[in-house]
Order: structure tokens, then C-alpha cells, then sequence
């Protein structure tokens, strides 16, 4: 039991600490934006933080995705929880809508970059570190990027879905609009 499990330990190792802070900052992201454009509704509930506890929800940020590791799909899957904003509330909310939407995605491709250039410590590290934290470094470029990919396709509710809303003519931004309940 003990050679089916160690594996395991380490697979999740390397992927749980990328894949928190991935969410958590994406996440928190979105609250830091919202509240510098006007809207404290995040903030007032205590989700404007890098504490990964305000965002991982424990269904989909751990149990999914562990299960999904565990039976070796062949993708990885999990959400966190979103952080509320009302859109209403920021000062000018169509424009401001694009940039808070944008927050997430934007935070994930500088911490893929962070990811990328942090290669060149490995070699610094002990042969047993340097294992570990170049899987980690690697998973977290993965999940940078696609998470920040996936977040920006044009298809409410997600992050690309609200972007698109912000910026498209009135006519066609209303129809995109109202996919966002039922998507």
C-alpha cells in the first residue's frame, strides 16, 4: 500500500502548491481590482486577501482535482470560489467591468512568467530540492497559462465572457450578457 500511496503523496505535492496560489491570486485579483474601481463588496467580506482559506473551495479546489490526479485523467479540472463584485458599484461599470474581468488572467500569465524565469535557481538547489521545486516551477507555469487561457474565452460567466461584454456594441453585449446565469 505504502508504494501506491507515496506516489501519489508527491503527485499532489507538486501540483496542490501551484494550483492554490494560481487560484488564490487570480482570485484576489479580481477583489483588488474591483475595489481600486470602486466596488468594496469583496473586500467588506474579507476576500480581498492571498489567503488561499477565502477562495479554495473544498469540493472543487481540492477533492476534484485530487480525484482526478488520483485516477490519472487525462485533465485536470477545479474551480475556486468566485469573488463577488458588483459591477454596479464600480465607477464607471462598463469600462471598469473589462479591467476587474481582466485582473484574473492577468495576474496568471505574470505569475507563468515568474514560473519561466525562476528555472534558473534550480540548478543552485541540492539534486533532492531541485527536483521538486523544477515539477513545481513547471506545474506552475502549466496552470498559469491555462488557467488564464481558459478564463479568457468569450463565454459568460467567465472572466473572457464579462471582457467581451465590456467591449462589445450595446446591441450584442446585452445578447452575450444574458448567457451568463445559464452558463
Amino acid at each position: 500500500m505504502n508504494q501506491q500511496i507515496a506516489p501519489l503523496l508527491y503527485t499532489i505535492s507538486i501540483w496542490l502548491l501551484p494550483a492554490v496560489i494560481a487560484i488564490t491570486f487570480h482570485e484576489a485579483a479580481h477583489g483588488f481590482a474591483a475595489r481600486h474601481f470602486g466596488d468594496d463588496t469583496a473586500w467588506q467580506l474579507g476576500r480581498v486577501t492571498f489567503n488561499p482559506r477565502k477562495h479554495i473551495d473544498p469540493v472543487g479546489t481540492v477533492l476534484l482535482p485530487v480525484l482526478l490526479l488520483y485516477f490519472h485523467s487525462p485533465f485536470l479540472f477545479g474551480y475556486a470560489k468566485p469573488v463577488p463584485v458588483n459591477f454596479r458599484a464600480l465607477r464607471n461599470p462598463r469600462r471598469d467591468m473589462v479591467w476587474v474581468a481582466a485582473a484574473g488572467p492577468r495576474i496568471n500569465i505574470v505569475l507563468a512568467l515568474m514560473a519561466g524565469l525562476s528555472f534558473h535557481i534550480v540548478g543552485y538547489l541540492p539534486d533532492t530540492a531541485a527536483r521538486w521545486v523544477a515539477e513545481n516551477l513547471k506545474n506552475a507555469l502549466i496552470i498559469n497559462v491555462i488557467l488564464a487561457v481558459f478564463n479568457l474565452l468569450p463565454l459568460p460567466p467567465l472572466d473572457g465572457g464579462r471582457i467581451a461584454v465590456g467591449l462589445l456594441p450595446d446591441a450584442l453585449a446585452s445578447r452575450l450578457a444574458r448567457l451568463e446565469p445559464t452558463g
